[in-house]
């Protein structure tokens, strides 16, 4: 089984999450985050994560005028600039790169459809596979916040693990799926060393939820978690929390952003995951005769591919 006692992790990897300042500007976005990128590998990091909608503002109304046309893969330059930007930005740095997410515009434009979409870079440059969220941030806070995604975008069908050869699998999802442990469970159950969650909480939501909810996913799950958020613009229509981190398998914040833009960074160490294993067996305490292994049903994965 998977979440045996011994660790999915092969070997120490440095993993920085780069909470990143975004504006109205696509190209200057684009440009930006890869300074940011090749900082953060000057720095040590080997797998890099950028936020939720790195290179456009966050909000349904922005989405369709920002979107870029993914497929079929390999997009040109002129129908996905981002594509192409995180493709050159990974290979630059030779580090394994999550790119935050991007919206994504269905091919048949008569559809009209939408995506939110992360795309993971290899350091060659190779798209390794891709993400679309699969639960779409449909709230209503009264007197908070009301938010609705599926006004403007469809959601993903697929749990997406990726392999990193030297390293072993990470799973990515985009903010509003890490509420859904689900996906968390059937990452671990299918052998993940850490869960990458590139997400824009509020801050309605960040308060209240954002640091627990990686706590949460790790705890249960016994892996490390990184969250990464936008930094916070007060002039922009949706104000990101910030507070980017990573959390360790036994539930610890090692390293956690404010508001402002940041790197945040953090040796993952396979050890830690097999001494909180051994200390918590829950691989070997879990009660399949009472409830079912979810990871065991009809589950739909992107591991190593991307949608077609």
């Amino acid at each position: 089984m998977a979440t045996s006692t011994s660790s999915p992790l092969k070997k120490p990897v440095t993993l920085a999450c780069i909470q990143l300042a975004s504006g109205a500007d696509k190209t200057a976005n684009l440009s930006h985050a890869r300074d940011k990128v090749l900082e953060a590998a000057k720095g040590g990091a080997q797998i890099i994560v950028l936020p939720e909608c790195f290179n456009s503002p966050y909000g349904c109304d922005y989405f369709p005028s920002y979107a870029e046309t993914l497929l079929p893969s390999p997009p040109s330059k002129d129908q996905s600039p981002s594509y192409h930007a995180l493709s050159s930005m990974a290979a630059e740095a030779n580090a394994y790169l999550v790119g935050g997410s991007i919206p994504e515009a269905d091919p048949d434009l008569a559809s009209k459809k939408y995506y939110n979409t992360s795309l993971i870079f290899g350091p060659d440059g190779k798209l390794l596979a891709s993400h679309r969220k699969v639960h779409l941030f449909d709230i209503d806070i009264p007197g908070k916040i009301t938010f609705r995604e599926s006004d403007v975008l469809s959601p993903g069908n697929k749990v997406t693990l990726v392999d990193l050869p030297e390293y072993g699998k990470i799973a990515v999802a985009i903010c509003y799926d890490v509420r859904f442990p689900e996906l968390a469970t059937i990452a671990a159950r299918k052998g993940c060393f850490a869960l990458i969650y590139p997400g824009a909480f509020n801050t309605t939501t960040g308060p209240l939820h954002w640091r627990l909810q990686g706590q949460a996913r790790a705890m249960d799950n016994q892996l490390y978690v990184a969250m990464c958020s936008p930094a916070r613009d007060t002039t922009a229509t949706y104000h990101a929390w910030g507070h980017s981190l990573i959390t360790d398998p036994m539930a610890t914040v090692l390293v956690e952003a404010e508001e402002k833009e940041a790197i945040v960074s953090w040796k993952l160490d396979g050890a830690r995951i097999e001494e909180t294993r051994k200390g918590i067996p829950l691989s070997g305490q879990r009660r399949f005769d009472v409830y079912p292994d979810i990871s065991e049903g009809k589950v739909r994965f992107d591991e190593d591919n991307v949608p077609s």
